[in-house]
């Protein structure tokens, strides 16, 4: 009787060259692309890593561990116990360092600075490769406090001091694309909405609104941004302000969602229609609140699962010796849902003397 290998003998070992072989790429490459290293093509790291799941390739960790002198663990340490904000970028960050089968400690220090510093103690004392800081606001934040020197990326939230490297969102863009689309659909009297005058994102946000709209020879409705909390309850109570400076106001831009979701309620109440008479926008795009709302609630997406990812991409430049300082911006987007529609052709009731 014939005996195959599978039946009468152990399974070979799949090594890094049968990886290499069927992805089509060289052992280095595999071996970067497997461990999270180097710069390759995103295309070119998923295929390697497609290619060893299918294969079976087991890289052992010991052996990798001591031949490098790395641990293949990473710290994840968030400030936000809500996890609104951070928990996309740490998802990104994770599919990114995953793929490179890089274990992550996720660490919530509940915005207290004693429960960070024993979270970064005992990060360090595992001997993680590097460490990625998130919160849920985008204002800068000071350095952590290493007692052993690894390297740190900050996401959402920057790092005070220029000597690191932090990524945010680009909310001047955010700003812009908003600006941009609501004058395309013929709106003039944009009014904004917006959280606290002391948050770096509300002040940002407004910044860039009034430059956008200066820019295209128009200025707010009302004369000034209106700054209040991050809450539903004052959009309500924004929207109606907007509305008594300005009863000609035909559109609203807020700095969230949950503000956006407080003046649609306030819009429907008081008898305007969204977004035949007053065009509506907000921010983060978080879907509870946007796909919720009635009518569904057009909203910038500030990519923050992509800001994660390109943190964790980043800190693994810094973990092969090539780190980098400076803030730097990701890419927003607009994601555009009914509460945006082109004014309608029929005339619409006058505004209130």
């Amino acid at each position: 009787m014939t005996v195959t290998p599978r039946e009468g003998a152990r399974a070979r070992v799949v090594t890094i060259h049968d990886v290499a072989a069927r992805a089509g790429v060289s052992p280095g490459t595999v071996s970067k692309a497997i461990n999270g290293r180097g710069r390759l093509r995103p295309e070119t790291r998923e295929r390697v890593v497609a290619v060893a799941r299918e294969l079976g390739f087991q890289p052992n960790a010991a052996a990798r561990s001591l031949h490098s002198g790395r641990t293949y663990t990473v710290g994840l340490i968030t400030t936000d116990n809500i996890g609104r904000f951070s928990l996309p970028v740490l998802l990104g960050a994770e599919d990114a360092l995953g793929a490179g089968q890089i274990s992550v400690f996720l660490c919530d220090t509940r915005g207290d600075k004693i429960r960070e510093q024993h979270y970064v103690r005992s990060l360090l004392e595992r001997r993680i490769d590097g460490l990625i800081v998130t919160g849920r606001r985008t204002d800068p934040r000071p350095p952590l406090k290493l007692p052993t020197p690894v390297p740190v990326v900050y996401a959402l939230g920057p790092s005070t001091d220029p000597q690191d490297i932090s990524l945010v969102p680009d909310d001047a863009e955010g700003a812009r694309l908003v600006v941009e689309h609501l004058l395309a659909t013929g709106r003039r009297r944009i009014a904004h909405l917006t959280g606290p005058a002391h948050h770096l994102a509300a002040t940002v946000r407004a910044e860039h609104t009034v430059r956008a709209l200066a820019e295209a020879g128009a200025q707010l409705s009302g004369g000034r941004p209106h700054h209040g909390s991050w809450t539903e309850a004052w959009g309500r109570q924004a929207a109606l302000i907007a509305l008594h400076a300005d009863p000609a106001v035909d559109a609203m831009f807020c700095g969230n969602d949950q503000i956006a979701r407080g003046a649609a309620d306030a819009l429907r109440e008081s008898g305007r229609l969204v977004p035949q008479e007053v065009a509506l926008v907000g921010y983060d795009n978080w879907d509870v609140m946007a796909e919720a709302s009635r009518p569904t609630l057009t909203t910038v997406d500030m990519g923050l699962t992509e800001l994660g990812r390109a943190a964790a991409l980043t800190l693994m430049e810094a973990i092969d010796g090539e780190p980098s300082q400076g803030v730097r911006t990701v890419p927003c987007r607009l994601v555009v849902r009914d509460s945006t529609g082109v004014p309608s052709a029929a005339p619409l009731r006058s505004p209130a003397p």
